[in-house]
């Protein structure tokens, strides 16, 4: 994960209450803008979006049996009736595909999504707030953020069962300490603002000042962070599936099936391995892609220019 923290860079400096001075909402007409003119972040949200449609739309379309095995059909080669092929336990491997990002997607997007609130909120109040309290809060960040991620993956996974939710709730626990980082440090230039020290003067509460002129002003550099946050934790989902840390049969996903797959590429079934492996690169690749994009939409430089 510190791949992420160091190519998420606090994206702009922002003039004054950049809701109030700058036309409020307008602002991101402006950044939309930005981003569709740059053609490798428009592909890359396309593609993402195709990545979407495919598991979440593909198998209504496409409909597979991806509960019930059949032995009759197993490692079958691509052919008219089965696209991709099938797999060691006689599933469709095109449809497998579809059912099994979904837990993969929704995994990632929940921990983004959880992860850039905690980390929001945390580093936000820690910033404001200054003295002792930003340095004992800190110190917890710097604390979690020593302890090895997969330790405590192999402890869960022997006492419970890993699901969707759980997994979304462990990988934000580990992951809210980056975007924390990230927010405290431009809040602490925010704090110092003439807007936000006219607000303190004119008797608003610490509450107010932080949901109302700091965190919606940190905006730019938490949509930045969370889009890499959605591909660290693809990337991290698989690596446990293919583990056997992450999700367990009969639940599909694109690791588990790497996992699967590894069995039998020694005997020539590329099918099994190579589709859900090209899956988790294009999405991960999209993701990144679209997170640069985002990072150099939301520069005010690039904008003025």
């Amino acid at each position: 994960m510190s791949a992420v923290d160091s190519a998420v860079r606090v994206p702009h400096e922002v003039p004054g209450d950049e809701f109030a001075e700058r036309g409020g909402p307008g602002i991101w007409w402006r950044i939309a803008r930005t981003f569709l003119r740059n053609k490798a972040a428009t592909c890359g949200a396309l593609l993402l979006l195709a990545v979407f449609l495919f598991c979440f739309v593909g198998p209504h379309l496409y409909h597979t049996d991806q509960l019930q095995s059949s032995i009759t059909y197993a490692n079958l080669p691509p052919s008219h009736r089965f696209p991709l092929g099938t797999d060691g336990n006689g599933f469709n491997v095109l449809g497998r595909l579809m059912v099994g990002g979904q837990a993969t997607l929704e995994v990632a997007v929940g921990v983004g999504a959880l992860a850039s609130a905690l980390g929001l909120a945390w580093g936000a109040i820690s910033g404001y707030l200054g003295g002792v309290a930003d340095a004992v809060m800190s110190r917890i960040v710097d604390t979690l953020m020593s302890i090895p991620g997969i330790l405590v993956f192999i402890f869960l996974a022997t006492r419970y069962r890993p699901s969707v939710p759980l997994l979304i709730f462990v990988l934000s626990g580990l992951s809210w300490l980056i975007p924390a980082r990230l927010i405290r440090a431009e809040t602490l230039s925010l704090r110092e603002r003439e807007y936000v020290q006219a607000a303190r003067g004119a008797g608003a509460r610490a509450p107010r000042i932080v949901g109302r002129h700091i965190a919606i002003n940190t905006l730019g550099t938490l949509v930045v962070s969370a889009t890499f946050q959605v591909a660290t934790a693809i990337l991290i989902v698989a690596t446990l599936d293919f583990l056997g840390f992450g999700l367990q049969p009969p639940t599909p996903s694109w690791g588990n099936m790497l996992q699967n797959g590894v069995t039998y590429l020694y005997d020539g079934y590329w099918w099994e391995v190579y589709p859900a492996a090209a899956m988790i690169l294009l999405t991960i690749v999209a993701v990144s892609i679209v997170g640069d994009g985002l990072r150099d939409a939301m520069d005010v430089r690039l904008q003025e220019r």
